[in-house]
């Protein structure tokens, strides 16, 4: 690379990170209510109460929440698993630390309390859509409640025989309309299916789930979270600017007719065209070699 080209990324480079926001330092990061572990351009989020099986808490909900928010800032991390600890994935909202200061809350007529709750709640879907970085889920075990949704707002989903997720929602008394699974899930697995699993609340298991698209893959026990890491490593040393791109349109074209998400992905692939990756891929295939992509 000439001297001028290298001055003129670093420029770029600069003037991108005075838009940057002061928030998690990814280099540095230091979760307290779960595991974080990054290897090369993959990081692992690990939900870390076995004992329990691993069930979320107001504080791990809303960590959760910021870190995925600000991954959109970390460009060194390229794709993320979320996976638990202890043999299972998640039991959902923790019956002491959340159900029961929620009922406390509806005691008290604190209306505005619980829809501070459910929004916030959604708002860590939300920044799981938004950050640019694909993600998988390693699932074992218990996938119920809230650790279901987790799975389902994951890009794509790796899971075992033995593993059980259900949309537990309606056996507490509340709608199954909770986190986007409404939306979500019947994108994923077909509306009937997902009105079957948020109507009733029972579980399926691996191989229904893979068969019914909840499940890209069944894996052993064992091996769940080392086949979503290497797919996420191989994702990872992909065109990753060209997946982001990918996984927005999937997203902003749910809501979209065929003619508006067919203009949608004309912008976005001319978008990507300008990319260096896309003229690494080109060299690449004259010099009959393999693209070593940078994800710019």
């Amino acid at each position: 690379m000439s001297d001028v080209a290298t001055a003129r990324n670093a420029q770029v480079t600069d003037t991108a990170a005075r838009f940057r926001p002061t928030r998690v330092d990814f280099e540095h990061f230091e979760p307290r209510h779960f595991l974080w572990q990054v290897e090369g351009a993959v990081a692992t989020v690990t939900l870390n109460r076995p004992e329990r099986k691993n069930p979320l808490t107001l504080e791990s909900y809303s960590e959760l929440r910021d870190m995925f928010r600000d991954l959109t800032y970390a460009q060194s991390i390229k794709t993320v698993v979320i996976t638990g600890a202890g043999g299972n994935f998640c039991s959902g909202g923790d019956v002491h630390d959340i159900i029961g200061p929620l009922v406390e809350m509806q005691r008290n007529g604190d209306m505005a309390g619980l829809l501070a709750f459910t929004r916030m709640t959604g708002d860590l879907v939300k920044a799981m859509r938004a950050c640019p970085q694909l993600i998988i889920a390693a699932i074992d075990g218990v996938c119920a409640g809230a650790g279901a949704i987790l799975a389902m707002a994951s890009d794509m989903r790796y899971g075992t025989q033995r593993s059980k997720v259900a949309f537990l929602f309606v056996r507490v008394g509340l709608a199954g309309a909770d986190m986007g699974a409404c939306n979500i899930l019947p994108r994923i697995i077909g509306a009937g299916r997902a009105a079957e699993l948020l109507y009733t609340g029972r579980s399926m298991d691996g191989a229904e789930a893979e068969r019914w698209g909840f499940y890209n893959k069944l894996c052993e026990p064992d091996d769940v979270l080392a086949q979503a890491q290497a797919l996420a490593k191989s994702l990872a040393e992909g065109p990753t600017f060209g997946h982001a791109m990918t996984k927005r349109c999937i997203h902003q074209e749910w809501s979209m007719g065929i003619d508006d998400s067919i203009e949608a992905e004309a912008q976005a692939q001319a978008i990507c065209m300008q990319t260096k990756d896309y003229e690494r891929a080109y060299e690449a295939f004259v010099a009959k070699t393999r693209p070593v992509f940078e994800g710019n």
